[in-house]
């Protein structure tokens, strides 16, 4: 690509943000009537329409959006890495705020945190445990962290780890007094073990499908936690069956303290993904901790 349609690319996604000429311009410090001429030299090239335009109004037509969509996360992802180069000379400083769920903080984040820090003593990481979909902007978090699915599209989102699978587990004591299930229909007749995700969302729907079957099972049961240790705690002194992620048990089905029950009917999800806001300058601490949890398979 040439530096120039480069310039052009960066010129049309500060009028499709901004959804202003003028203001965009403003934002590239050109005039109004040389932005003008870059996004019609843009479309013309490309043979397509990107903006429509009203005496009031900018918006991306479908190819604008797509394009949009396109171009935002591989810009996010330049900027990153600009700044991160800029903590070789900027010593990475200040405190980091993550919502996260419980299982992402301790196999994903903390391994890398525990190597990370040492290097930079003036990175502080703040982290709540929240199973609810937290407004990092409202309740002022730098970064939530969550299953990509669960991810808003306005956000940006870095895989920070792979898919994975749930594994459905239950004790030897459990099972001496309950069949085990075969079919995800099984489990109406099972004392399930919810993970509540907050007042406003209940208990976590359990995701099971196999080939093109994905039965809407709600289970239920005497207990709901909102933190997966105390779940697999309940499991293990056979209160009745749970659904947790796989690596959070293999350990104990290993061992036999947990017995795995309908295997073919958990699929892979999406793993987590680290999203915030779209900015164009992070902070170095920051940008260097996006870094150091991107997932690179």
């Amino acid at each position: 690509m040439q530096r120039e349609e480069m310039a052009d690319l960066t010129a049309f996604v500060a009028v499709a943000e901004e959804r202003n000429f003028t203001r965009a311009a403003a934002r590239l410090n050109m005039s109004q009537s040389a932005l003008s001429q870059i996004i019609r030299r843009l479309e013309a090239r490309l043979g397509l329409s990107l903006l429509n335009r009203t005496t009031r109004s900018v918006a991306p037509t479908e190819a604008g959006e797509r394009l949009l969509q396109t171009l935002l996360p591989a810009l996010a992802e330049l900027d990153a890495s600009l700044v991160a180069l800029s903590a070789l000379r900027e010593k990475p400083a200040g405190t980091i705020r993550i919502t996260s769920v419980e299982h992402a903080a301790e196999a994903v984040i903390w391994p890398v945190l525990r190597k990370l820090l040492p290097q930079y003593p003036d990175i502080k990481v703040d982290i709540t445990l929240d199973y609810g979909l937290a407004d990092i902007v409202a309740d002022r978090f730098d970064a939530g962290v969550r299953l990509g699915e669960h991810v808003d599209k306005d956000m940006i989102a870095v895989p920070i780890a792979s898919d994975f699978r749930h594994a459905v587990v239950g004790a030897p004591s459990y099972f001496q007094h309950h069949a085990r299930p075969e079919i995800p229909q099984d489990l109406l007749d099972h004392q399930c073990i919810n993970l509540g995700l907050g007042q406003s969302r209940g208990n976590y729907i359990w995701e099971l499908a196999k080939e093109k079957r994905a039965p809407k099972v709600r289970v239920d049961g005497q207990l709901a936690f909102n933190r997966i240790a105390m779940m697999r705690d309940a499991a293990l002194d056979g209160f009745g069956l749970v659904a947790l992620p796989q690596d959070y048990v293999e350990q104990y089905v290993a061992d036999g303290r947990l017995i795995r029950v309908l295997e073919d009917w958990c699929p892979y999800i999406p793993g987590y993904h680290l999203y915030y806001p779209r900015r164009r300058q992070p902070a170095p601490a920051f940008a260097l901790l996006v870094q150091a949890l991107r997932y690179r398979g």
